[in-house]
């Protein structure tokens, strides 16, 4: 009988092994690297948890421009990697040619939907999150001015600005929102330089509070905004550290959730296909509080803020998403 048991047991083990070698995740950032301290940093920060969990390694690649892609998409589905994926929405039009081409590879793609049968779509409700530091926003603020970078001028971008402009306002009537872009290129995700030149023209124009939705061009913003005693706002990952008591919070948006999941899944095959639209009732998006930001934000800001929070969730407070319409009502 016990040798039955351990007969078992070694069997059960290496089908264990068998199932986890034949999982071979990989995933690829978008411009800008994935130490941009936001959008691809967080989505590495999910590939890392999953390995530190599971032990599984996993292959990346940093691309350096877009001719890169569809050579690198091709090269990790030719050697068999598997799940794939892609972190930021311009990599939809490569793996709309690619995706066809290996129909038992398992793809992933973050930030952006391709109706394929073997590709999963993630994207988030930036908007909500958005609503909620910019209600901090409006709050916080003395000159009751507050200030908007964006990266690439693409509807994405402006979806955050959209609901950042919507919670401001809703903190108070005569509350004014700035809004300026860094470029219409890709370039405009790792240009930290001109993201501060934008900071600080918004400053003057009265601007104390200044959220950014810039990738790498955002580590310019927060550090000029620091510089001239006012307050930041960061994106994506938790950039609350960058400048110690002068970032007011930072809109979270789990790319790592969305990375991490799409790897364990594939692991114990459950990965599934189709979008998955994450919100606050998902805990897709939110807004950090930590020992660096804590003492900015008052009792009477956290009741506000999580106040509107679950106004959202119960469907009471809708937050307009500028995709629906191209569009901003506030």
């Amino acid at each position: 009988m016990k040798k039955t048991l351990l007969s078992l047991l070694a069997v059960a083990a290496m089908s264990t092994t068998a199932l986890a070698a034949d999982i071979k995740p990989a995933i690829i950032y978008d411009l800008g690297g994935k130490f941009d301290k936001s959008f691809n940093e967080a989505a590495f920060n999910g590939a890392e948890k999953f390995k530190a969990e599971s032990g599984i390694e996993y292959r990346e690649f940093e691309i350096a421009n877009d001719a890169q892609r569809e050579q690198a998409l091709r090269r990790f589905a030719g050697d068999g990697n598997n799940p794939i994926v892609m972190a930021g929405f311009s990599w939809a039009e490569t793996l709309e040619k690619v995706s066809a081409d290996y129909p038992d590879t398992k793809f992933a793609i973050i930030d952006m939907v391709v109706d394929k049968p073997n590709v999963k779509s993630v994207v988030f409700k930036e908007q909500e999150g958005s609503y909620l530091v910019g209600l901090l926003a409006g709050l916080a603020s003395k000159s009751k001015t507050v200030s908007f970078v964006g990266g690439m001028d693409i509807p994405l971008i402006h979806k955050f600005s959209c609901g950042y402009v919507g919670g401001a306002k809703a903190s108070g009537p005569d509350v004014k929102v700035l809004e300026a872009f860094t470029g219409t290129t890709p370039d405009a995700w790792n240009d930290p330089v001109k993201g501060g030149e934008i900071t600080k023209s918004q400053i003057d124009q009265g601007s104390d509070v200044v959220y950014h939705a810039a990738g790498g061009t955002g580590v310019g913003v927060l550090q000029a905004a620091a510089d001239a005693g006012k307050l930041g706002i960061g994106v994506d990952s938790n950039q609350n550290a960058l400048q110690p008591g002068k970032v007011l919070t930072s809109m979270l948006k789990r790319v790592d959730v969305a990375v991490y999941d799409a790897f364990t899944s594939a692991k114990d095959d459950k990965f599934t296909f189709g979008i998955s639209n994450l919100g606050l009732k998902e805990d897709g998006v939110g807004y950090a509080v930590d020992d660096n930001n804590k003492a900015l934000i008052t009792p009477e800001m956290t009741a506000a803020v999580e106040k509107a929070k679950a106004d959202i969730i119960a469907g009471t407070v809708t937050v307009h998403d500028y995709m629906s319409d191209e569009a901003c009502p506030y």
